[in-house]
């Protein structure tokens, strides 16, 4: 049988560990080059030693803060679900409401959601722009959440009239992981604003998509008929 033929590589590892003598000089030349170059490698195991550490500080410290801005939200979030949207916004003096913990928290999960509670909060308080640029700069894992506030953000850009960016935004909330309970929601917002910017083909399409896929839904019947409306300025 034929041999094959041993590498360079393996010929040297085979002589390391089948001659001491070998193996000494080795070690001897490793040592050398530590000792040489002592502050460099002691250099470099500080620096990564430093960012580990950093690393570590920083998780412990965000987690901290986001267990306090979490509490912080709490008591936000009640006074927005109680209608009390000045306090939801701006706290009530001894609790932080969500503009306060967007700044004062900016690094934590609990900031993040706050971003999208006060964009919720300037749309019920009749200020888009402001509603736009909070909900704009929240993000989500939570699709259910992520898709909500596109939702949002297209009902901001309709109450400026700017039926297009609105449409724009229906239809990220549509195509963000279709679901049965909201995706109705968001293709009835569509199928209503592309109307009213006189694309009458796009709406009859949104409200036949509920119509054949979401048959099951609580805007199926407001769907047929208006769909059957459209359907009949088409002929006319």
């Amino acid at each position: 049988m034929a041999k094959t033929k041993k590498s360079a590589t393996q010929k040297s590892g085979n002589e390391l560990l089948e001659n001491p003598d070998a193996l000494a000089e080795q070690l001897t030349k490793t040592e050398e080059f530590v000792e040489k170059n002592r502050n460099i490698i002691f250099g470099l195991g500080g620096f990564i030693a430093l960012i580990v550490a950093g690393f570590i500080i920083f998780k412990y410290y965000t987690s901290t803060q986001n267990e306090t801005a979490q509490r912080e939200l709490f008591q936000a979030v009640y006074y927005f679900e109680a209608d009390s949207l000045g306090k939801a916004l701006n706290g009530d003096g001894n609790s932080y409401g969500f503009i306060e913990i967007i700044d004062s928290y900016s690094l934590t999960d609990a900031a993040n959601l706050a971003k999208y509670y006060a964009g919720a909060t300037y749309i019920k308080l009749g200020d888009p722009e402001s509603a736009i640029r909070y909900l704009s700069d929240f993000s989500a894992d939570d699709y259910l959440v992520q898709s909500r506030a596109y939702a949002l953000i297209g009902d901001a850009h309709v109450s400026l009239d700017q039926y297009s960016d609105a449409i724009s935004f229906y239809n990220k909330a549509i195509n963000h992981y279709p679901n049965k309970e909201f995706t109705p929601i968001y293709l009835m917002k569509a199928a209503i604003t592309y109307e009213e910017n006189g694309q009458i083909d796009e709406a009859l399409e949104a409200w036949t998509t509920i119509t054949e896929e979401y048959f099951e839904a609580a805007e199926y019947q407001e769907a047929v008929k208006h769909k059957a409306r459209l359907e009949g300025l088409q002929v006319d």
